[in-house]
């Protein structure tokens, strides 16, 4: 028979095996750091002009960053910070570099959703915040799942729970229901309206105080920070229940909406979520915020058959929130909830797969043009890249044939490429910044 102790006991010597893994993947500070981009790497496939223009470029203005020249002394390498510089100052026939950002625009939030577990969520979400970085964006992502694989895949580990979601939730909590008492004596219509009171346990967290910027942490990409996960969030569901019950009131689903309301529109460019494979209270505050949702589906036929459930509940649970809280406070997401974008993303997929091929062909025959058109591909350098706890983008080309290692990048920056077409075209929908 087994029991909690038991599992406690292999969870300890699992965490064991996990610090093993982080001290051959990190720095011997344990702390995770992000490589230099070769000048091959920042000409052709960051800035995508020609390597001669870039070396141009560089000789022709002694005060831009030169970036480090290794023992081979054949190529240059760039840190992010650096590769940015550059981007800002170096034009191309009168052209910035700097990405495309729609004027008066706050930043855009999109949402990778799915029921299926194994269907990329984390994955596409990490390569998809990486590639913007690179594209010259500031990216937020937060980090909805108990499982945090995006919060480990980003380097952090030591992560408590007031820190996460569930800590954004608990704090808006005691934030609405104290701003819910002081409506109170002003009601219209004479009648009091009923006062609610938290037990001492929630206000005693000391969560109704916490700053916007106590729940951001950064990465070692420099221009991407994050609202981690951790595995002690996992009772969020478990709490939240327990809250609305203490406030039936409260718009729970409406919690990190508010919380990224609070940001400036231009603290960030794009903000990405990773969401747990249920619909539940952490998801429902993801979809809930979005402004798009990208919807990632393995190959198979339960994949397929998953993505119509995950699709069809949404739809269930966002109605019942149509018609459960029509005195929603207005902010820059209201009820009845309404997306600028849905996208569907294969995963997984094998080109050489008669399989895959068909199971292409009925998402596309269901979904139309809203199935993305570069499905990800499943390489061995993707698979690569997963157990080391680094990206396509954080792997260092020569660790590997340059072929491989090419075709890995190429399905990633496709599937982003088509991504950034899409949330340009629907953040231009977005209501003006006030």
């Amino acid at each position: 028979m087994y029991t909690h102790q038991d599992l406690a006991r292999l969870q300890s010597q699992s965490l064991k095996m996990q610090g093993w893994i982080r001290r051959q993947t990190f720095s011997p500070a344990n702390e995770k750091t992000l490589r230099r981009f070769s000048s091959w790497e920042v000409s052709e496939l960051i800035f995508r002009i020609n390597q001669s223009t870039f070396r141009g470029k560089l000789a022709a203005d002694p005060n831009l960053p030169l970036g480090e020249v290794e023992e081979d002394g054949r190529q240059r390498w760039f840190s992010l910070d650096e590769v940015n510089e550059l981007r800002r100052r170096i034009r191309i026939n009168k052209k910035s570099l700097m990405p495309p950002r729609p004027e008066g625009k706050r930043a855009f939030r999109a949402a990778i959703a799915n029921f299926k577990g194994g269907a990329g969520k984390s994955t596409v979400a990490l390569h998809f915040a990486q590639a913007a970085a690179l594209d010259g964006y500031r990216v937020l992502v937060v980090d909805f799942d108990p499982q945090a694989t995006l919060s480990h895949s980003m380097g952090l580990s030591d992560v408590g729970e007031d820190h996460t979601v569930w800590g954004i939730m608990a704090r808006d909590l005691e934030r609405e229901t104290d701003r819910m008492n002081a409506a109170s004596a002003g009601a219209e219509s004479g009648t009091t309206l009923p006062h609610r009171k938290l037990p001492a346990t929630i206000r005693d967290m000391g969560l109704g105080s916490l700053r916007a910027a106590d729940f951001i942490k950064p990465t070692a990409w420099s221009t991407i920070d994050i609202v981690p996960s951790c595995a002690n969030a996992a009772f969020v569901e478990f709490a939240s229940a327990q809250y609305r019950h203490l406030n039936p009131e409260w718009t729970f689903f409406g919690a990190v909406s508010r919380f990224l309301d609070s940001l400036a529109d231009d603290a960030y460019d794009l903000i990405l979520f990773d969401c747990p494979p249920a619909i539940g209270y952490q998801s429902m505050n993801a979809v809930f915020a979005a402004d798009m949702l990208y919807i990632p589906s393995g190959p198979g036929y339960w994949e397929y058959d998953s993505t119509t459930s995950f699709i069809g509940q949404l739809a269930e649970a966002l109605e019942d929130l149509s018609h459960g809280f029509e005195n929603f406070p207005t902010g820059k997401i209201a009820l009845p909830k309404t997306f600028a974008d849905v996208r569907f993303l294969m995963t997984r997929f094998e080109p050489s797969n008669e399989l895959h091929q068909a199971m292409f062909g009925a998402f596309r025959q269901v979904f139309g043009d809203r199935l993305a058109q570069h499905p990800i591909e499943l390489t061995r350098a993707v698979e690569q890249s997963g157990r080391f706890l680094s990206s396509i983008y954080e792997i260092d080309y020569r660790e590997m044939t340059r072929g491989t290692w090419r075709r890995a990048r190429a399905t990633f920056d496709q599937a982003y490429e088509e991504f950034r077409g899409h949330v340009l075209t629907a953040w231009t929908q977005l209501e003006d910044a006030a």
